[in-house]
């Protein structure tokens, strides 16, 4: 597991810090609780009601949604953070592994060689899901091509480990930094990186087979971003999956962030909810502190933005030197966004695991929709979270809070949400009655939420609704994201799903501790009262 072989860091040496995280995410929680427990004074300003960011919670009607993140994988991550403080998870959260850990629907297509529908579980042991892929195909092709991808996904997921995760990096230069450049060892596990190579490219040399190639696909769609245009590193995420499995928080994924809001609040952090950050203020020597939308000024030595890493440099840093130079170099396109169906339903689907995705016919042309020309697609892959499956009191006796998150284009100009919604409902509903069998869904609505990409772009100040931060699109560079520690502005940290290593769950936690672990480790060295002004990724 990636969490027990790294080692911790010693103590803070030099006089506490006073750290401001600006945003209460998972990302913004992990690092203050990294910072509180190695002595630093933390006050975390949230401008929203609540802490946790996207993982808010829904009540209605005696239904309970998950309103963002619901699939937890790579628990080790989230427990470092809690040994950080010398502190158990299992004292503060309750988990439960789910296996299969999806199941799968496919419409019958002449790509797939049937007319039928058909239905797939993905398993977490290899041998099993083998097994299940030579019943569903009628032969040995996709199992062992299967095989062969863990395989390759176990390699990637080593290197990633030595080179990519734990650490604050901004591109391929701070890899080789940190490996020791020119190094047999470091130019052989480069080059095992499939530089130039799609994720879709490298799924599809191993399964060619429609279907489970589609359903390999989505082991990134974590990350928001076609297959067809992000790097082959990213295959890295199957294997990590596969190795810790998922698991159901009980109480809803709403119980992570409870939970490190607990610990924070024993480590003495100051939780500031309905405090919303306009400004970072800086000098030459770095940052100085933070202003809120209330006017009221809070000095400090360093910040952690849980703040989109554009939105960051673009609102709260803006017209600063720092801010201009960001907009000049990066070119950094916003992920995914996604229309949300909270449905509380009179009844259940027998059919339905906890996670489920209903696919398109034609993944080819639904990225093309949603990446290439910012459209809906017309045939989208709806994934759908039936969490009374496990959790029976998600809804009252019998019924269903069904979480339903198609993937859209990120929010632009000409995107009329409240226009489009109607329509695009329509089609969704159709989807699940169509390809998953859930006839007379629209009967079984008891109670209705909704939320978009305006939604999103407006509540959690994302770059353009975008639930997954930064596309991770280029082939050769595209799952680098602006590094966590900041050189243009001495002081500030980026943390979140728009910062290194990216977004998901357990990638956004491992930034906050990334973000926390540089900022102390800068403070010990006297870092962060020096001037010098370089350049970042």
């Amino acid at each position: 597991m990636i969490a027990s072989e790294q080692p911790q860091s010693s103590p803070a040496t030099t006089a506490p810090q006073h750290v401001v995280v600006i945003g209460g995410g998972l990302a913004g929680l992990s690092s203050a609780c990294v910072l509180a427990a190695r002595g630093h004074r933390v006050t975390l300003c949230e401008k929203n009601e609540w802490v946790g960011g996207k993982a808010a919670v829904l009540h209605t009607e005696g239904y309970r949604f998950d309103m963002g993140p619901t699939i937890l994988t790579l628990p080790s991550v989230l427990r470092r953070v809690f040994a950080e403080a010398d502190r158990n998870l299992d004292d503060y959260l309750e988990m439960v592994p789910l296996d299969p850990q999806w199941r799968c629907f496919f419409e019958g297509t002449s790509a797939a060689n049937t007319t039928e529908n058909t239905v797939l579980d993905l398993v977490a042991d290899v041998d099993a899901m083998k097994q299940h892929l030579r019943e569903f195909t009628g032969n040995d092709s996709a199992a062992d091509g299967y095989e062969k991808f863990i395989r390759v996904s176990e390699q990637l997921h080593g290197v990633s480990d030595r080179f990519f995760f734990w650490r604050s990096i901004g591109g391929l230069a701070d890899t080789m930094e940190v490996g020791g450049a020119f190094s047999a060892a470091v130019l052989k596990d480069v080059l095992s990186l499939r530089m130039g190579r799609s994720v879709a490219s490298v799924v599809r040399s191993h399964v060619p087979e429609h279907r489970v190639s589609q359903m390999m696909d989505h082991f990134t769609q974590y990350v928001g971003s076609s297959p067809y245009a992000s790097p082959a590193v990213l295959c890295s995420i199957a294997h990590m999956q596969t190795e810790e499995g998922i698991w159901y928080p009980l109480g809803g994924t709403r119980a992570v962030p409870e939970a490190l809001a607990k610990l924070a609040c024993e480590l003495g952090v100051e939780i500031r909810t309905c405090t919303d950050i306009l400004e970072i203020q800086t000098a030459a020597s770095g940052v100085q502190g933070v202003v809120t939308a209330g006017g009221e000024t809070i000095p400090c030595d360093a910040v952690v933005s849980n703040c989109d890493a554009v939105r960051t440099y673009r609102e709260l840093l803006q017209g600063t030197p720092a801010a201009k130079a960001f907009e000049r170099k990066q070119n950094y396109e916003a992920a995914c966004s996604g229309v949300v169906l909270y449905l509380g339903l009179n009844r259940r689907y027998d059919q339905l695991l906890h996670h489920n995705f209903v696919f398109s016919k034609d993944p080819k042309d639904e990225f093309d929709h949603i990446y290439r020309r910012g459209e809906l697609a017309p045939d989208p892959t709806a994934y759908v979270c039936a969490p009374s499956v496990s959790e029976p009191g998600v809804a009252p006796a019998g019924g269903e809070a069904l979480y339903i998150l198609v993937h859209t284009p990120y929010l632009r100009s000409r995107h009329d949400w409240k226009a489009m919604l109607p329509h695009y409902r329509e089609v969704i509903l159709d989807k699940l009655e169509r390809t998953a069998g859930m006839d007379g869904i629209r009967d079984a609505i008891v109670t209705e939420d909704s939320l978009t990409p305006e939604d999103i772009h407006n509540r959690y100040r994302v770059l353009n609704g975008a639930i997954y931060g930064l596309a991770s699109h280029g082939k050769f560079t595209g799952a680098f994201k602006p590094g966590n520690r900041r050189k243009d502005v001495p002081g500030l940290y980026l943390a979140g799903g728009a910062a290194h290593p990216g977004p998901g769950m357990p990638m956004v936690l491992m930034s906050g501790w990334i973000a926390a672990d540089s900022l102390d480790q800068d403070a010990r060295a006297g870092r962060l009262d020096m001037a010098t002004v370089g350049s970042t990724a």
